[in-house]
């Protein structure tokens, strides 16, 4: 039986080759813009104050959850911790009516 690697020989060097060639050619237009100063044309990306906005308060979401599963925790272990029959109850079937939806 016979293996052969396909990263070492055959048509992966010529991607390989390729891919070098395309990087030097990037290469140089960035050069070109570079040179070209803040006049020169190109893509640009803008992020909105709104996707600010999102960030931090995921941000905020993820601390209060954070601290929220700490003082859950903290009332497991000190032997404190009742959860609601109902309300776990409510939230199991609440999932699986919104995991048949899908």
């Amino acid at each position: 039986m016979r293996i052969y690697d396909r990263n070492s020989t055959g048509a992966a060097a010529s991607e390989s080759g390729r891919a070098q060639e395309t990087q030097r050619i990037d290469q140089e237009e960035s050069a070109r813009r570079g040179a070209a100063g803040a006049d020169s044309v190109g893509d640009r990306v803008e992020l909105s104050s709104t996707l600010a906005r999102l960030s931090g308060a995921l941000a905020a979401h993820g601390s209060h959850r954070a601290s929220r599963v700490q003082a859950l925790a903290a009332q497991y272990q000190a032997g404190k911790y009742q959860p609601g029959s109902a309300a776990t109850a409510g939230g199991m079937v609440a999932e699986a009516l919104s995991m048949g939806s899908d």
